[in-house]
């Protein structure tokens, strides 16, 4: 069962985690969380893909393989500083033979504030405002997600040097919908609404709650088209912002997977799905057989609609709002690809 946050000089005791800055590791220590196990009990099995990376802090594990090969690991040792077996899959399985304390670390998260701890020549509190004691969790919330982990290091660095701090008051229109899009926002501070103005509903319909972690603003940037919702504050909080030109180079051009017509429909044979981020005019027009069709403005409501084990090629007429709908789905761990071209390249395909 979780217990408490790791101290700082616990996770010191471990390599590679003594490699770290102070403030980078105080980050890592904030997704960090003791765990108990009872004699007997198991940690992990053999064959385990789990990306985790363990660390036993007390106690004793013994490890078992189908081969029949055995040893223990007691906390304090030069073994135990290392990770648990790290080699996916695993070849040991680890049961306690006596009470153990352990933590036990997202692997893709440590690997990327490792190389970017690495890579870069400045410490996370460099890039917090002083004055106002803002938290850095939502550096570590970005760099948790798993669109991040696609991004090169070298680009993470640039990312978060080139991010520019603004503060607003409850009520503030961030981005206003009909207007140009200019920059991606990461909320650092506070929480946002989201709406839509219709032709019926000039007050404007609300699509989503946005708070500290979040991001918003990179359909605009993305499909090169107006604001299609406006983001207002219902608090009073603070955003971190990136220039279209940057966003692009750096944040969205690494997370996309293109795909010709003929590599989807491999994809598809193999159990993906085909999802259609156009206006439902344009999908009754003409679209793939079988395809789920989601609007680009609604996919964040329509999230729990979608399962994460599958793979969907997302597709719009030129590719723009298809690139624009796998930002939003890469940025919350799901599997994607996006047509090539779009439909409109496409079509005489679908005739």
């Amino acid at each position: 069962m979780p217990d408490e946050i790791p101290k700082i000089e616990t996770l010191r005791a471990f390599t590679p985690l003594d490699g770290l800055k102070r403030e980078n590791l105080t980050a890592l220590a904030k997704k960090t969380q003791v765990n108990r196990l009872a004699p007997g009990e198991i940690l992990f099995k053999e064959g385990d893909r789990e990306k985790r990376t363990f660390y036993l802090l007390t106690g004793t594990l013994g490890l078992t393989s189908q081969e029949g090969t055995s040893r223990s690991v007691e906390s304090g040792s030069d073994e135990a500083r290392n990770p648990l077996v790290p080699i996916l899959p695993r070849q040991h399985t680890a049961k306690a033979a006596t009470a153990v304390q352990f933590i036990s670390i997202d692997t893709d998260l440590l690997d990327v504030m490792l190389t970017w701890d690495q890579t870069g020549d400045y410490e996370v509190s460099e890039l917090q405002d002083e004055g106002d004691g803002a938290s850095n969790d939502w550096m570590t919330n970005l760099l948790q997600t798993k669109a991040f982990h696609r991004i090169p290091p070298g680009n993470i660095q640039a990312i978060f040097m080139r991010m520019q701090q603004v503060n607003f008051n409850a009520g503030d229109v961030v981005i206003k919908q009909g207007d140009d899009g200019d920059y991606f926002y990461v909320i650092t501070k506070g929480s946002c609404t989201v709406t839509r103005e219709t032709p019926l509903n000039k007050d404007g319909i609300k699509l989503a709650e946005l708070n500290e972690g979040d991001t918003f603003g990179e359909e605009a940037l993305i499909s090169e088209t107006k604001r299609n919702a406006t983001v207002t504050m219902t608090t009073d909080g603070c955003v971190m912002r990136l220039g279209k030109d940057d966003f692009k180079t750096l944040l969205n051009e690494p997370m996309i997977d293109w795909v010709d017509h003929d590599e989807a429909e491999k994809i598809i044979a193999g159990g993906g799905h085909w999802l259609d981020v156009r206006l439902p005019s344009e999908f009754e027009a003409f679209h793939e057989p079988g395809a789920i069709n989601i609007p680009l403005y609604f996919i964040r409501l329509k999230l729990n609609t979608l399962d994460q084990k599958k793979t969907y090629v997302l597709c719009c007429d030129t590719g723009r709002r298809s690139s624009a709908g796998t930002f939003i789905l890469n940025d919350r761990g799901f599997d994607t690809r996006v047509l090539r071209g779009g439909l409109n390249t496409n079509k005489l395909e679908l005739e």
